[in-house]
Parts: C-alpha cells; structure tokens; sequence
C-alpha cells in the first residue's frame, strides 16, 4: 500500500486532499502545526503528526517516525494581501520562510531517500496567482513563483534517479482559510488611496462571483500528479486556474 505525506491538512486543500487519499487506499501520514484527528475519519492507514515546517527540529521527528514514504505534498502555507508599500517586513519574511523556505526543508528532508531508492514524487502545491500580476499580493505571488522556480530545477535535478516532481496551481477558493489568515496582515483600509482596491478586493473574496477553485478540485490534482508518470509538471487546479494558465500561455 503506497504512503503518502501531506502538509497543512488542519482545512482546506490539505484536508481533502488528505481524505481523498484515505479514500483510494492510501497510507495517509496527514500533518499540521496543531493536530486534529477527529476532522479526518478513523482509519488504521492514517497517522497524524504535529508538524512546523519552519521547524527543522519538527521536520526530523516526522521524518524520523514516518521516512518510508512514496510521495510528499507540500501544501503548507499562508497567505497576505498587503500593498507593497505597506507589507511589514516581519509579514514577508514569514511568507517566504513558510511558504518557501518551508517547503525546502521538506524536500530536502525527503530525497536522500528518495534518490538512494530511485523512486518517489513530490507535490508542491503553489498558486494560480504566480500567472498574471495580481495587485496586493506582491509577497505572497513572490513567495509561491519562487517555489514555481525551485521545483522546476528539482525536477531537472531529480529526473535521472527517477523522482517525479509537479506543482500543482490552485486558484481562489472560498473553501480556504487563505483570506481569513490574510486578515491579520492586512494593511492600507485608512489610506484613501489603497482603500477601493482593498475593499474590492475583500469583496471580491466573500462574494465569490465567477469561477472558482473547490478544495476537491484541487485534491483530484495532486491524486493525478501522485498517480500517473506522464502527468505534465504544471497541474492547474480549479476552473479559474484552467482559465489563468490557458491565458498565460
């Protein structure tokens, strides 16, 4: 029975993707920074694990208790919606050590086994909106294309001891805590000049008029990428990202 293991599966796309896994007969080792066993059914293929992937201490005990595993995700992470003018440094510096620097460590931790085996695929799971210029998300889209970028080497690295590598791009999910975890961050509601792009932008997520990404949209995603050797290395997720990387091709 294959195993894989899963980041940030607390809500949203970690979690689905999680139980989906469970679903199809998988061995699930489904992580997060404050686990929650009873939001995933009871199975004897689940362990879940406390885990922080800006942690490297964290990092070793997962690894150390769950090594042998087929396929990693990295969907860990978080988002901001700040101007650029206004963004705290503190504020980009936990994007890029989440988001990026996270899902580093987790890769590195991963392929030495991985390489010495000759097998083994890594997800990482980015963001649609590293395909055209979204204003207020600078960091965020900056923190994401550059694991766009890091993955893309890695598969170029990886591709002769036969590890797979894919990204998968989500779109805007109303079904995430992204926006709710944006809220904290968020800056320029008193200054008259950033103000309507802000509040369209707010609108914009609550309302969720138009095409969206559902967390199962994203979850068939990964399984594809998980599953089938010739999955392509860029994976959109949700029929506004189908719509976003046909437009940027």
């Amino acid at each position: 029975m294959p195993k894989v293991l899963i980041t940030g599966c607390s809500s949203g796309f970690g979690l689905e993707t999680a139980k989906l896994f469970l679903e199809r007969g998988w061995k699930v080792v489904a992580t997060m920074r404050h686990p929650k066993d009873a939001i995933l059914p009871a199975s004897d293929s689940l362990t879940v694990l406390s885990l922080d992937v800006t942690d490297p201490a964290s990092i070793a005990n997962v690894f150390e208790k769950e090594g042998g595993i087929d396929v990693l995700v990295n969907n860990a992470g978080f988002g901001a919606a700040v101007p650029i003018e206004l963004i705290e440094p503190e504020t980009a510096r936990q994007l890029f050590e989440t988001n990026m620097l996270g899902t580093l460590a987790m890769v590195q931790a991963v392929l030495p086994r991985f390489r010495a085996r000759r097998s083994g695929t890594i997800i990482n799971v980015t963001s649609s909106a590293t395909l055209k210029p979204l204003p207020l998300v600078s960091v965020y889209r900056a923190s994401k294309a550059a694991v766009n970028a890091l993955s893309e080497s890695l598969a170029a690295e990886m591709e002769p001891f036969g590890v797979r590598v894919h990204i998968v791009l989500p779109g805007r999910s109303p079904e995430t805590s992204f926006s709710n975890n944006a809220m904290p961050h968020l800056r320029g509601l008193d200054n008259p000049d950033y103000k309507p792009l802000i509040e369209g932008m707010i609108a914009n997520f609550r309302e969720s008029t138009g095409p969206v990404t559902h967390a199962t949209d994203v979850a068939e995603a990964v399984w594809q990428a998980a599953i089938d050797p010739s999955a392509p290395f860029q994976i959109p997720a949700g029929e506004d990202a189908v719509q976003w990387m046909a437009e940027a091709r």
